[in-house]
């Protein structure tokens, strides 16, 4: 099984987090998600990121958690687990919430210490902030999360957090922006 941290070369710790997303999973089925992973793709789904969806969404009878019972710092942290299966197009679904500033900063900011998450968390704002220098969360966890130690693998390319915003003429990147 190829996890996010084997392929960044991440230890996994014992996750209070995980423990609660596995929970979670049978607490609220999803009749089409067959692991974890997609479960979380399905929980981001509902709550509105759309940059990545299953070809087998679930039926219009999935119910994910509220947000109180599972918030978006956590559906964040969560899908970062260095335990994860090496999905990098679920981050995406993360920067995309970040993006957005949908979330509490330092809430999250304090999970991701908990979770261990810091280091991909930091790799993603190093990304995000080449698109967009001034982008107010992703500096704070680009500033609270800065690179410190030497992963193996890129966590996620900047354009795989951002859209091309094209020429009048419909061809070549006029610019990009972060996907919100």
């Amino acid at each position: 099984m190829n996890t996010l941290g084997k392929r960044l070369g991440l230890t996994v710790h014992i996750s209070i987090l995980d423990h609660k997303v596995r929970t979670l999973f049978s607490a609220y089925p999803s009749n089409t998600a067959a692991v974890v992973e997609d479960w979380l793709l399905d929980v981001a789904n509902d709550r509105g990121a759309r940059i990545v969806q299953r070809d087998n969404p679930p039926d219009e009878h999935f119910i994910s958690p509220s947000k109180s019972e599972f918030s978006n710092e956590e559906l964040i942290a969560a899908i970062c687990l260095t335990q994860r299966l090496d999905r990098p197009q679920l981050l995406r679904l993360a920067a995309q919430f970040i993006t957005r500033g949908d979330i509490d900063v330092q809430c999250l900011v304090r999970l991701a210490r908990r979770e261990r998450v810091e280091i991909i968390l930091g790799e993603m704002a190093k990304q995000a902030l080449k698109v967009d220098c001034n982008h107010p969360v992703w500096r704070r966890i680009s500033e609270e999360f800065p690179s410190k130690k030497k992963i193996c693998s890129p966590v996620i390319h900047w354009q795989r957090l951002a859209w091309p915003v094209m020429t009048s003429k419909g061809y070549n990147a006029e610019k990009w922006r972060l996907v919100g």
